[in-house]
């Protein structure tokens, strides 16, 4: 079970941001009792929702390869993990009939090539739906049929002049056999569909795609189908290859980027771009239509001559991704939901073109074992929902802690509580009442989410870093009731 947990400051916090607000500190204590209790209780009502579900987390079955293991062996694999939906390039009926009775929800696709038939057949449509849908649903759990994939960019106006009206007569389809509420129709778009996304607030679609982005728009608004886009902070890390630019799109400690126009300090890349669609559709008239990640991911391999490929990065960006999902925060535009989001990919595709990369984007392998994990794993989801480690690493020889080096200033300190705990770990201890609340010092709070956030982490030095204001110890910080986490099985 996931317990989703509300971080409540103590008072260093509270004159933090009364000082930022213009406000007085009293004022923001006088009105704390009952922001509490709000708290604890949307809390409660995200806790039972979450536990029961985390429909949020999808992921990507592509299929150009030839060593896949059997449909009925993913179904179980799926099964195993907290991965609710799945979204598939085409309708293979073996691995819709496979999922049948999983209660996984299936996203299901049209090929570009079917498009033009499609928009000027309503026959065919029919057709698709009859051989697509029908015989599986409901059964098989389909919820979304994505016509097309990456069309507005394909360079191919006669296929974007014909993608709503395919759109149109799948819908229709749907109708005709009442299932229009129950599936819902959509296409996938690209990030290039944008002409800008820096900073978020500017974003903004491609004057070339406008007309046609409108009426697609003008289709899921009016059906309350979702608009599905790429980001991938990747290939944005490509393009900017400096080491401030990884630790922003992996989710790991940073400085942060300040959108000039809403002066609201970004943290990573993912919430950056998807914010940016967000003002797109917003600077069009669009803000209601629910935004969905069809796609995003880090390969774990390339290469030589690639940059970012790696096991560290793939497991950082996915795992940080997760358990940013899984927080609920959302993003500064659209706080306090996440996004469903499709991985990239459940398997690696050995027969796709290209560099290295391309094939090696995999979560699990063909032998359905993990590439490596993320914690999706329903009997192991610690590295994407940090907790305080309870049992010893089987790699750790020295306990090590992780703590603030000397000198370090009070805004530094600041940033690095606010980081830690706001990464879902236990803060509870330095809260008002919490073993380790005294002494109410921020150094000493600091120092303590400092630590349990490194050994959440699997310990990896990288996330004792905090802007290099941190360093490990072999000298044990714990004192009196409190114990700061070694992970070694002795504090």
């Amino acid at each position: 079970m996931f317990f989703f947990y509300i971080y409540r400051p103590p008072l260093h916090f509270l004159q933090k941001y009364a000082k930022q607000r213009d406000i007085s500190s009293s004022s923001v204590m006088a009105v704390l009792p009952s922001a509490v209790a709000f708290l604890l209780l949307v809390s409660f009502s995200l806790t039972v929702n979450i536990a029961n579900s985390q429909s949020f987390i999808g992921v990507n079955y592509g299929q150009v390869a030839d060593n896949l293991p059997p449909p009925s062996a993913t179904a179980k694999l799926l099964q195993s993990t907290s991965i609710q939906k799945v979204r598939l390039y085409g309708s293979d009926p073996a691995i819709i009939k496979a999922l049948a009775n999983t209660g996984i929800g299936i996203v299901i696709g049209t090929a570009n090539g079917d498009i033009p038939a499609l928009a000027s057949d309503p026959s065919f449509a029919k057709n698709w739906i009859n051989t697509n849908v029908l015989p599986f649903y409901p059964a098989s759990k389909i919820i979304l049929i994505n016509v097309g994939n990456e069309v507005m960019t394909s360079g191919d106006q006669n296929l974007m002049n014909k993608l709503l009206p395919a759109m149109q007569n799948v819908q229709n389809a749907l109708n005709d056999v009442s299932l229009g509420g129950e599936i819902k129709v959509s296409t996938v778009h690209s990030m290039g569909v944008l002409k800008q996304s820096e900073p978020p607030s500017s974003g903004s679609f491609d004057p070339s795609y406008e007309d046609l982005m409108k009426g697609l728009l003008g289709f899921n608004n009016a059906t309350a189908s979702p608009f599905a886009i790429n980001p991938y902070p990747y290939f944005a890390y490509r393009s900017d290859t400096r080491p401030e630019t990884l630790a922003f799109c992996l989710f790991q400690q940073n400085a942060g980027r300040v959108d000039g126009n809403t002066k609201i300090k970004y943290m990573n890349m993912f919430d950056a771009q998807v914010d940016a669609v967000f003002s797109a559709l917003n600077s069009i008239g669009f803000k209601n239509v629910e935004i969905v990640v069809a796609e995003t991911g880090w390969p774990y391999k390339g290469d030589d001559n690639e940059i970012g490929p790696s096991i560290e990065n793939a497991k950082a960006y996915n795992g940080n991704l997760i358990a940013h999902l899984r927080s609920m925060v959302g993003t500064p535009l659209m706080p306090g939901k996440s996004v469903d989001t499709y991985l990239f990919a459940l398997y690696d595709e050995d027969l796709k073109p290209g560099p290295g990369s391309e094939r090696s984007f995999g979560l699990f392998k063909p032998d359905l074992t993990m590439a490596y994990n993320v914690g999706l794993s329903k009997s192991s989801q610690t590295p994407a929902t940090p907790k305080t480690p309870t049992n010893p690493s089987p790699t750790s020889k020295k306990a090590t802690w992780c703590v603030p080096k000397s000198g370090v200033s009070d805004a530094q300190l600041q940033d690095n509580l606010d980081y830690a705990c706001g990464r879902g770990i236990d803060c509870s201890p330095i809260e008002p009442g919490g073993a380790c609340f005294e002494p109410n010092t921020l150094a000493s709070h600091a120092a303590y989410a400092m630590n349990l956030f490194y050994q959440a982490s699997d310990k990896n030095p990288l996330n004792c870093d905090f802007s290099q204001s941190a360093t490990l110890s072999s000298n044990n910080p714990s004192y009196n009731a409190c114990t700061y986490p070694s992970g070694s099985g002795s504090n």
